[in-house]
């Protein structure tokens, strides 16, 4: 498990944490940061407990035209992002041991496991592809590690880096106002969240499920338990270990 860094205040001689950085390396850094400036994870932003600077790849760029890309060796359609001009973009962060993300449909998949995994870090680097993607040689070299958010396809890494660090910065210490609030959530046991209900008490002739309203506490939970198995069930059984076959 990743540990935070901490720098000793002059003044009490305590460790204080550093705050979790996130370096994106972009095309359109004007994309940041975007509605992580807003609510909780602004706020959270204004008071330094967490930090996010944007890098403009195009600045490392060393022709006139301050070209990023070039046609794909072999042929086909489309762009790709240059091997030399990424490198020194990613050259130009800290190696400060942050691991390097590249967003990319052809990664892993993000799971709630990974983002709690990035949250208990000292911060990510963000690599935010375009156009057909990125040159090979500069994975490899830099030891990029691929992120994908779904199996869909986007005009570019920055709407799925924007994803990747909500759902890290919501979880970061201080940021939600309740820290429980990160924890009964679809995922974080394996399973989707069991269905939520607040006042009134009768929505269009819906009543609330009794055993809420109950006070037994017991009920309640084990209530919940079977309905966010009942919903993966339905919705997600890809999360549920396999049953074994009867014989």
């Amino acid at each position: 498990m990743a540990t935070l860094a901490a720098s000793r205040d002059q003044t009490t001689g305590v460790d204080v944490p550093m705050p979790f950085k996130a370096s994106v390396l972009t095309l359109y850094p004007d994309m940041f940061p975007g509605h992580l400036g807003l609510a909780l994870a602004g706020r959270a932003l204004e008071r330094g407990d967490w930090e996010i600077e944007a890098v403009q790849i195009r600045d490392f760029a060393e022709d006139k035209h301050r070209s990023v890309d070039d046609t794909p060796s072999g042929g086909g359609a489309g762009m790709v992002l240059r091997p030399d001009v990424l490198a020194r973009a990613i050259d130009s962060i800290a190696d400060d041991g942050r691991p390097r993300l590249l967003m990319s449909p052809r990664g892993r998949p993000l799971t709630q496991k990974r983002v709690r995994e990035l949250a208990e870090g000292d911060g990510v680097v963000i690599i935010c592809g375009r156009f057909e993607g990125v040159d090979q040689r500069v994975i490899d070299a830099r030891q990029l590690e691929e992120v994908s958010i779904g199996d869909y396809i986007l005009s570019g890494g920055e709407p799925a880096a924007l994803t990747l660090l909500d759902a890290v910065v919501r979880i970061l210490p201080g940021v939600m106002g309740n820290q429980l609030s990160g924890v009964h959530e679809s995922f974080e046991g394996g399973l989707l969240e069991h269905p939520q209900y607040t006042r009134p008490q009768v929505f269009e002739g819906r009543e609330i499920p009794e055993v809420l309203t109950s006070g037994n506490h017991a009920a309640i939970e084990k209530w919940r338990q079977e309905q966010a198995v009942a919903l993966t069930r339905e919705r997600r059984p890809d999360l549920l270990p396999p049953q074994p076959v009867k014989k």
